[in-house]
């Protein structure tokens, strides 16, 4: 399974493409940002944004793309903004016929770092370990958009495993009421 994860900035958006071969056996293919530069009216830097990860997505080919979802901010336009971008990647890996899964910040630190209010530091540390690297990504928004991609690759593994657990469980016969009846 090979899927892209993508860390939603209007300024910086991050990436990351992971293979999975079963469960242990986990690949980088790929990492990078698309940058924009706040000189550039919005429309044309989600019109970059798009084009940028149509790109990502037609040379790295994956099969399923997962995209962290809009965290709490107290600044109500940089929220409006990281809609419009994660819409914008939405639209790319939809389009491509993608299927899109939604994890939240605290998700994808919880699956990577054991809590959810981890530093970034840790986020790129930990991705470091788990895909075998001699260095941490230097961008924080690569080192997100693969801990969004290995997030993603968890819980499916995890949903696989429950699946397994639940078909093979024994089925359960109801059981049968025992009736008394009255005697005179």
């Amino acid at each position: 399974m090979r899927v892209l994860g993508i860390d939603c900035g209007a300024k910086t958006t991050g990436f990351g493409v992971i293979e999975s071969q079963g469960s242990r056996s986990l690949h980088l293919i790929a990492s990078g940002v698309i940058t924009t530069s706040s000189r550039d009216a919005f429309p044309s830097r989600l019109t970059k944004i798009y084009k940028g990860l149509k790109t990502v997505i037609e040379e790295y080919s994956p099969e399923e793309v997962a995209i962290e979802d809009i965290f709490y901010a107290r600044n109500f336009r940089s929220v409006i903004k990281l809609g419009h971008v994660r819409g914008v990647a939405m639209l790319a890996a939809d389009g491509m016929g993608l299927p899109v899964a939604e994890y939240s910040p605290l998700e994808v630190k919880s699956s990577m770092v054991g809590y959810g209010r981890a530093q970034k530091s840790q986020v790129q540390e930990m991705v470091k370990r788990v895909l075998g690297l001699t260095e941490a990504p230097q961008s924080h928004d690569a080192a997100d958009g693969l801990a969004v991609a290995l997030c993603h690759l968890h819980t499916l593994t995890t949903k696989m495993k429950m699946e397994i657990v639940t078909s093979s469980a024994p089925s359960r016969q109801p059981r049968k009421e025992k009736t008394h009846q009255n005697r005179s």
